[in-house]
């Protein structure tokens, strides 16, 4: 039942907006593919490693295409053909592409449906591999049960996967539900993913396969050692969005930060290369079971919490909306938002209050994601604490999912195991002693509560109605979300995106969107 009033119909009207919103979107988005996109199905057909100077070999096979003007027939159209033609496997390809001895553009074409079908016993493959790893998650859940309030995340970011392991496992110990590995700073700029495990990284640690596969195997033995499953989390944002996805895929991942807004505003991504490229990662968590996490929580450390707090609505709104098209689930969607009132405005925990419920009652299929205060910690850990305290009782009376702790460091330094002791035991401790009150609070009818979310509602809809007018490239461009403003043709990766040409197809979409069943 609804504590704030909304209107329910003014709630269908920013649906319906942002509805017609993305599918404007996405009908450029259905038109292009990217280098990313190619390299995405390269590895899902089984490609992986590098040469002799580090180069991943998904690379040089879509260099190759892109030299000779083939990216929009696809990377699957020309790895088949050459299976055809040269009797060798995805892997044997790419490695014989890396020694300089093929060229797959050059070699005689067979019958287009023969190439399409050629691939399909490779494709299940993958597929069959991808929903093995959901079942398996199932399994441990239905082993273990689930954690039955928010999941506790904390994050782990020395640069090196082996000792993140180690904090990792404390973390688990300490009560930790979620434990995202922090990607190194810089990595989403990357055009390319690197290779092997990695121990060395600024501000967090390199996400690589290796590293993936390594976290999963500890988090599962630590959580056979407590009884619990432990979720992991990682980034497919940036220029290799859908790689990294199915790379989480393959390697069992639960959570991954997918959010194509969030490149474009804080990373500078071209748009257009973005959101070609969030489709099918989207797409990939969604067939395996990944809950996102979008980054409209961002937009609070670069605009005022309390002015601009539409525009995360706004967001959300588009993002479930896209998350929607590419066959994700609400319940896979932790739609952002966080708890960024200036601590000094007057009534801010009760502004911050109504947003949270506002966001909970809009979106209540979805496993919301709710960020910690950071733009106003100012390294007094006293008083950070108290803020963090604030945060965790927003969480529990509004219901919030995905709860990542505030530490009393932040803005001090990276969370030492001790920092985040002390933040799960502030947050268990809210928990536990406030758990039955979300359900004995009700709202004043006309009060500030329910006002304040009548009116972010109405300029949610004000700004969705301007942007269905202009487009949501042309808004980008006039920094409508952050007050960040990104040219469609700027930013980084728009070389990267080409027109589909008629041979195009991708043969890991029917699966993924479950129109074609293993």
């Amino acid at each position: 039942m609804s504590k704030l009033n909304l209107d329910k119909a003014k709630v269908e009207k920013a649906r319906e907006l942002a509805g017609r919103i993305a599918k404007d979107t996405q009908q450029f988005v259905d038109l292009h593919t990217t280098v990313t996109v190619e390299r995405t199905i390269c590895r899902l057909l089984g490609i992986d490693g590098v040469n002799d100077i580090e180069v991943p070999l998904p690379n040089l096979v879509v260099d190759q295409l892109v030299e000779n003007h083939a990216l929009g027939i696809g990377a699957a159209f020309y790895i088949s053909n050459a299976m055809i033609q040269t009797k060798k496997t995805p892997q044997e390809i790419a490695e014989a592409i890396s020694r300089g001895e093929l060229d797959i553009t050059k070699l005689p074409l067979a019958d287009s449906f023969e190439i399409q079908l050629n691939l399909q016993e490779t494709v299940k493959n993958m597929v069959k591999r991808i929903k093995e790893n959901r079942n398996q998650r199932e399994t441990f859940l239905s082993r273990f049960g689930d954690a039955e309030g928010p999941y506790l995340y904390v994050i782990v970011a020395t640069g090196n996967i082996y000792e993140d392991i180690v904090q990792a496992r404390a973390a688990a110990k300490q009560g930790a539900d979620i434990i995202a590995v922090i990607r190194t700073t810089g990595q989403s700029l990357l055009d390319y993913v690197p290779y092997g495990p990695t121990t060395e990284g600024f501000g967090g640690t390199m996400a690589t396969q290796e590293n993936f596969r390594l976290m999963r195997s500890a988090l599962d033995e630590v959580g056979e050692e407590l009884g619990r499953y432990i979720r992991l989390c990682n980034y497919c944002s940036g220029l290799c969005m859908p790689e990294i996805a199915a790379m989480g895929a393959i390697e069992r991942l639960d959570v991954m930060l997918n959010d194509a807004l969030y490149g474009i505003l804080f990373r500078d991504i071209n748009m257009k290369r973005t959101m070609v490229d969030q489709y099918f990662s989207r797409m990939i968590n969604g067939f395996a079971g990944v809950i996102i996490n979008t980054g409209e929580d961002n937009y609070l450390t670069t605009a005022d919490a309390f002015e601009e707090a539409h525009t995360v609505l706004a967001s959300q709104f588009i993002n479930e909306q896209f998350a929607l098209m590419a066959g994700l689930p609400e319940e896979q969607m932790g739609l952002g938002h966080a708890f960024e009132m200036d601590p000094l405005l007057e009534n801010g925990f009760v502004y911050e209050l109504a947003q949270a419920q506002m966001a909970r009652e809009i979106f209540p299929n979805a496993p919301l994601k709710y960020m910690p205060p950071t733009k106003f910690m100012t390294g007094n850990i006293f008083k950070g604490h108290i803020q963090d305290a604030l945060f965790n009782m927003v969480t529990v009376i509004t219901g919030q999912k995905l709860q990542l702790l505030g530490m009393m460091t932040e803005a001090i330094h990276t969370p030492l195991m001790s920092d985040r002791a002390l933040a799960i035991e502030n947050a268990e401790y809210i928990y536990h002693t406030m758990k039955g009150l979300r359900e004995e609070i009700q709202f004043k009818p006309g009060g500030m509560v329910e006002k304040r979310a009548a009116f972010v509602l109405d300029e949610a809809i004000k700004l969705l109605e301007e942007m269905e007018g202009l487009g949501l490239f042309k808004c980008l461009e006039l920094g409508k979300f952050g007050d960040v403003k990104r040219p469609q043709d700027g930013g980084k990766g728009l070389a990267g995106v080409t027109v589909k040409e008629k041979e195009y197809f991708n043969p890991f979409i029917p699966y993924f969107l479950e129109k074609e069943v293993i």
